[in-house]
């Protein structure tokens, strides 16, 4: 009771600071990595807190589709400076500067892809151990 009324609270708070260490990271430490866990624990202890199928409902998606998208999203940060004419992972930035993000860039772009693949697979082996420990507890022998 007292972890699923916390962690009701905790949840858009640990959301928001996985979002705050995402965007601080291009220029300071933090980044897409530090971010993603963040993000990935949070979900993991509404999972803790209110089962997994609620927090797989929450996440909305399977997590291996994150991997998928953030390894896409990695590799086209990585083209845009092949199309612009220069080296593979070249980092270009805009001209123009965002109030709270600063100057967008590839590098930003990026670090967007490393969130998505550290949720994806924090997720995808979390939410496993979590199922091979229901399926034991019950008893049941899960079929695929």
């Amino acid at each position: 009771m007292i972890l699923s009324t916390a962690t009701r609270y905790l949840l858009p708070l640990l959301l928001m600071f996985s979002i705050f260490l995402l965007l601080r990271g291009h220029n300071e430490p933090g980044g897409g990595f530090t971010g993603g866990l963040v993000a990935a624990a949070a979900l993991v202890l509404y999972g803790l807190a209110l089962g997994l199928r609620s927090a797989r409902q929450l996440l909305g998606i399977d997590p291996r589709m994150l991997i998928y998208v953030g390894l896409l999203t990695a590799v086209v940060s990585g083209l845009l400076g092949l199309l612009s004419g220069q080296v593979f992972m070249t980092g270009l930035w805009s001209t123009q500067t965002l109030p709270v993000i600063g100057k967008l860039g590839t590098p930003l772009l990026f670090d967007v892809g490393v969130y998505l693949v550290v949720i994806g697979v924090t997720l995808t082996i979390i939410f496993a151990l979590m199922e091979n420990e229901t399926d034991s507890k019950t008893g049941s022998i899960k079929e695929e």
